[in-house]
């Protein structure tokens, strides 16, 4: 399998289904006027951000702003309707970092349409542990012969995959 990504992390505590779809090479993002909103707000929300931080790759993730000077990650989010995948990706960034010999590294979650952030703390050995299960998941969702079932919850109405799941359901 390929490498876990925080993007997969972030799709595990979304749908199961839109993982497994993104993890084998089957993206409807770019049908998506939401993800579109959401890289432009990340391109233009804090323009002068790439002056001042660092952008990291580590093992297949890429953290876009890391300031390695406090040991902090600035993850710019549009909305708040997924709130636990928006910590799931930025606690997964940290622990990348830990591994990586970046302990105590901590995140803060913007999101400029609300004007508000969320802070995200250093990873805890019990954290640790959650992460290794994410990842152990994660790998077994992807595993699978066939695509996870429709998930069908309000969620899906604003998915870039909708299209796509409910083709052929009545």
């Amino acid at each position: 399998m390929q490498n876990i990504t925080a993007t997969l992390i972030n799709l595990y505590h979304v749908c199961h289904r839109e993982l497994w779809l993104h993890a084998n090479e089957i993206r409807m993002e770019h049908t998506s006027d939401l993800v579109a909103e959401g890289k432009l707000i990340g391109d233009t929300a804090y323009d002068r951000r790439a002056d001042k931080y660092t952008q990291v790759e580590l093992d297949g993730i890429k953290i876009d702003f890391f300031d390695p000077k406090n040991k902090v990650v600035h993850e710019t989010k549009r909305g708040r309707a997924v709130e636990a995948a928006h910590r799931a990706q930025v606690r997964y960034y940290l622990y990348k970092l830990r591994q990586h010999g970046a302990s105590g590294a901590t995140g803060i979650i913007e999101y400029p349409d609300l004007k508000r952030t969320e802070p995200v703390a250093a990873l805890t050995e019990a954290d640790v542990r959650e992460i290794e299960r994410w990842e152990g998941e994660v790998r077994r969702i992807v595993g699978l012969k066939r695509c996870p079932p429709v998930l069908d919850k309000p969620i899906c109405k604003s998915c870039s995959y909708f299209d796509f799941c409910y083709s052929s359901e009545p």
